[in-house]
């Protein structure tokens, strides 16, 4: 589970944890008043436990829990009609009702949802046929409140989806762009030593058999290389073409240092500039991590003073580590809409590497990402 992925699970049980509590005690309060004023209470308790329990585990089918909250509603409302109990789903369950209408309608397909807005319809006349003087039921206001909610939350789950999905195509594109470039570097390097194998068979035959070894060893890295760029090109209808090779890291650097926000490059090990670190796609890789992230710097935190890029290269993986100085109450990111780093993040993994970012204790922003070197 990626970094976005992990802090919006999070998110979700913190807020279910949250409506179980705010349920809880609306049911136990109604409860409480209904006993002081001496009526029935084991329905109110019963249909608000059963109705409410469905809406805190409905991420195991919202339309079953849908469907069973109002399935349960009705039998109140006919149990209350038959046994002359006013009032009957109470407070508690109508609330439960309005979260499981809205989870059902933000997440159901259009039919099945259809049918939940239709049974709550049904209910809400049925309601009003056997309690028309109790002013309790299910009223037409909050049953579109329900709606309406669902529906805002459809829309921007599928706005947010259309961006992801966009951030991914425009990568797919890029890496269809490029890997005319990986394939031509590697399969340049195994004709050169063809032709080179083909002179040694007539001068000295005897090291042919090594020469064969390093052309099936830089057969072999080719192939491996072209898998890699191909594990994230899964549309067949995006075109490919041709891109220039990425600049020098320390030209990225100046050039975005002259839009005004100081940038320091520290380049550890043997990693060299850009053109240097590894193979092309690894080259490639840390160009775009740099990039995207020096673009986070300049779109979300125009209170930075200083940006620092750290790439420093091991004997076993590339390391490249940007951060910043702009204080947390300056800085305009919000981890759940980084589509710029879902691509970042896709572009590393397909390496086999890792990505992290997020705020630092010192203050500030850190990215950081991690590309194993393969070697040919």
């Amino acid at each position: 589970m990626n970094l976005l992925d992990s802090l919006l699970a999070r998110r979700g049980v913190v807020a279910n944890a949250c409506l179980a509590v705010v349920l809880a005690a609306v049911l136990a309060a109604e409860s409480w008043d209904l006993a002081s004023e001496g009526r029935q209470v084991w329905l109110d308790c019963v249909t608000g436990a059963i109705v409410c329990t469905a809406a805190i585990a409905r991420e195991r089918g919202r339309g079953r829990a849908a469907a069973t909250g109002l399935v349960v509603s009705a039998a109140a409302a006919v149990t209350a009609w038959l046994g002359n109990v006013p009032g009957e789903p109470e407070f508690a369950a109508m609330l439960a009702l309005l979260v499981l209408l809205a989870a059902a309608v933000r997440v159901l397909p259009e039919v099945p949802a259809a049918a939940i807005v239709a049974g709550g319809a049904a209910l809400g006349g049925l309601l009003a046929i056997l309690h028309p003087d109790s002013g309790v039921g299910l009223p037409a206001a909050w049953w579109a409140t329900g709606v309406a909610a669902g529906l805002l939350l459809r829309i921007r789950d599928a706005r947010r989806q259309a961006g992801r999905d966009a951030v991914r195509r425009a990568e797919r594109l890029e890496l269809a762009r490029e890997l005319h470039d990986v394939a031509a570097h590697h399969m340049t390097g195994v004709v050169l030593q063809a032709q080179a194998a083909r002179i040694v068979a007539r001068k000295q035959p005897a090291l042919l058999d090594e020469a064969l070894r390093d052309i099936e060893s830089a057969g072999t890295g080719a192939l491996a290389a072209v898998r890699r760029v191909i594990g994230l090109l899964r549309d067949d209808g995006d075109a490919a073409g041709l891109a220039p090779a990425p600049e020098p890291l320390v030209d990225l650097v100046e050039r975005f240092a002259r839009n005004g926000i100081p940038v320091t490059l520290q380049l550890l090990g043997d990693s060299g500039d850009s053109s240097g670190i590894d193979s092309p796609e690894v080259t490639g890789t840390v160009y775009r991590v740099v990039t995207e992230a020096l673009t986070n710097v300049a779109r979300h935190a125009p209170a930075a003073t200083e940006v620092t890029v750290i790439v420093s290269r091991g004997s076993r993986a590339v390391t490249v580590e940007v951060t910043d100085d702009a204080p947390a109450s300056a800085s305009l990111r919000i981890p759940d809409c980084g589509y710029g780093l879902v691509g970042m993040r896709e572009r590393v993994e397909a390496l086999g590497g890792t990505v992290t970012a997020g705020p630092r204790p010192a203050g500030g922003w850190s990215v950081r990402a991690t590309v194993p070197v393969r070697r040919s």
